[in-house]
C-alpha cells in the first residue's frame, strides 16, 4: 500500500490517484513470499502507470466460497480493447507502443506476474472494457491458503497472552 501511494504521488503530484485498499480475510500463503509480492506489486504499479491522474485503483484480497485466494486489482483507466487481452501476458506484448515511452516498463512485467502465479499453480485473470478501465486478479488454489498464525512478539512488547490478562 504504501509503495503504491508513493508511486501515486509521483507520477500524479497534482491529483493523485484515489487509492482503495482492502483485506477481507487475513491467512498466510504457502509460497515464495517475495515471488507473490512482486508480482502483486506489479499490478498495482501497471494500474498507478496506465490510470490518468485522479483516476481511481481498488486493491482487494478475500477469499472465495471454494478457500481459493484472490487479489484483485480494478482500475478507472482506459482499459484495454478484447483483441489485446489474450496476449498481454506474452513477453514484451505492448497494447500501444507509444506509450511505453511515457510510462517506462519493458514488457515484461505482466509474463512474470503469470509464470510466479503458475508456479505457485494459480491463474490471472484479465477482465477490461475499453473507456471504464481492468481488473487483474490472481488466484491462488486453496491448497496455498493456511490459517494466519500469530506473530512472534518483539522483544520490548507485551504478548497477546500478557497483553489480555488483567
Amino acid at each position: 500500500e504504501q509503495d503504491g501511494r508513493a508511486l501515486s504521488a509521483l507520477l500524479a503530484p497534482s491529483r493523485p490517484h484515489l487509492l482503495h485498499f482492502e483485506c477481507a480475510d487475513t491467512v498466510d500463503v504457502a509460497g515464495s513470499s517475495g515471488e507473490l509480492l512482486s508480482a502483486m506489486s506489479n499490478l498495482v504499479s501497471n494500474a498507478i502507470r496506465y490510470t490518468p491522474a485522479g483516476g481511481q485503483i481498488a486493491v482487494a484480497w478475500r477469499l472465495t466460497g471454494e478457500r481459493r485466494g484472490e487479489f484483485s486489482v480494478r482500475d478507472s483507466g482506459p482499459g484495454i480493447a478484447p483483441e489485446h487481452l489474450p496476449r498481454l501476458t506474452e513477453r514484451f506484448y505492448r497494447v500501444d507502443r507509444s506509450r511505453s515511452r511515457e510510462t517506462g516498463g519493458t514488457g515484461l512485467g505482466l509474463a512474470i506476474v503469470k509464470h510466479v502465479v503458475q508456479r505457485h499453480g494459480g491463474e490471472i485473470r484479465i477482465d477490461s472494457t475499453p473507456g471504464t478501465g481492468s481488473t487483474f486478479t490472481i488466484v491462488l488454489p486453496a491448497s496455498r491458503i493456511r490459517p494466519s498464525l500469530p506473530k512472534p512478539a518483539v522483544a520490548g512488547e507485551p504478548s497477546a497472552a500478557t497483553a489480555t490478562q488483567g
